[in-house]
């Protein structure tokens, strides 16, 4: 009897753990961008980028599939919608409309679909995990999180010209194709058009004849807790418009890692994907 009770007990506890945890498919376009399929209030089928920098929804003005069934108000927020992902419903989902997005996308997906859980971003089975506890961390390294206005930051290393090493704190940016786009007080302060091999360069301006200059650049290392990373394609911004008040850590860099995130946003843990060493992507 004491053994079948026992083995009733780990029965529950395995069954009780695969309940623990549910899990979201999504498809990674050639932008590295992740889009979700989801069904809002019942009607409306759209195609989302997920945005780690946000919370909420939005929907962009270039949408392919219309969202006729949401309802915005004066200042573009809509309100009490029904989103559908899979087997997962949310209510009392935020939109806002008119936000730029990603290609292939209609619109963005934030962070509020995992509220109060941990989550998993594993890009080796192209799929969120949301957990009510913990899961097993084995091979995964801890690296400390900062969760500031919606945006999750971190630190990192920065090795220019002469081994000369610069730590700097990156907000993960989901939606920024690229692996790495410094912020200007970085990018002045270090002298990056000077220590850097610039590999490309555009020039805009705007109705004022004011000028924006974005260049792309190799740095020689980058190393993200224990993993080193060599001649990294990065980008910053030069010229007389310089709005570039962060460092963003780009889609391209975020794919080459397996991401837990703790329900109180404080730590993440990392792993190499199949996506470690793949060539960086190409901004143009």
């Amino acid at each position: 009897m004491l053994k079948r009770t026992v083995l009733f007990i780990l029965l529950s506890a395995g069954l009780y753990g695969m309940k623990a945890q549910q899990t979201i498919p999504f498809r990674i376009t050639k932008h590295n961008n992740i889009i979700v399929k989801t069904l809002v209030n019942k009607k409306d089928s759209l195609d989302l980028m997920f945005q780690i920098a946000m919370k909420d929804y939005s929907i962009s003005p270039d949408s392919k599939r219309k969202a006729g069934h949401l309802i915005f108000n004066k200042e573009e927020i809509s309100d009490n919608n029904t989103v559908e992902i899979g087997k997962i419903i949310q209510e009392n989902v935020r939109f806002f409309d008119n936000q730029l997005t990603g290609h292939e996308a209609d619109g963005k997906i934030g962070t509020g679909i995992f509220e109060g859980k941990a989550f998993k971003i594993d890009y080796d089975n192209n799929q969120f995990v949301i957990y009510d506890k913990m899961p097993d961390l084995k091979d995964y390294q801890p690296i400390n999180i900062i969760l500031d206005h919606e945006g999750f930051y971190l630190a990192a290393d920065n090795i220019l010209e002469d081994d000369q090493q610069q730590e700097a704190y990156f907000v993960l940016q989901s939606g920024f194709s690229g692996a790495i786009l410094y912020s200007n007080e970085f990018a002045e302060k270090q002298h990056l058009e000077k220590k850097l091999k610039i590999t490309g360069e555009k020039i805009l301006k705007n109705s004022e004849g004011k000028t924006l200059i974005t260049q792309q650049a190799v740095l020689p290392y980058f190393k993200l807790g224990n993993n080193v990373f060599k001649d990294v394609s990065v980008g910053f911004f030069s010229g007389e418009l310089k709005t570039q008040n962060v460092s963003y850590l780009g889609a391209d860099m975020l794919r080459r890692f397996i991401w837990i995130f703790d329900a109180e946003r404080k730590m993440a843990y990392i792993k190499p994907s199949k996506y470690f060493s793949e060539p960086y992507y190409k901004m143009n």
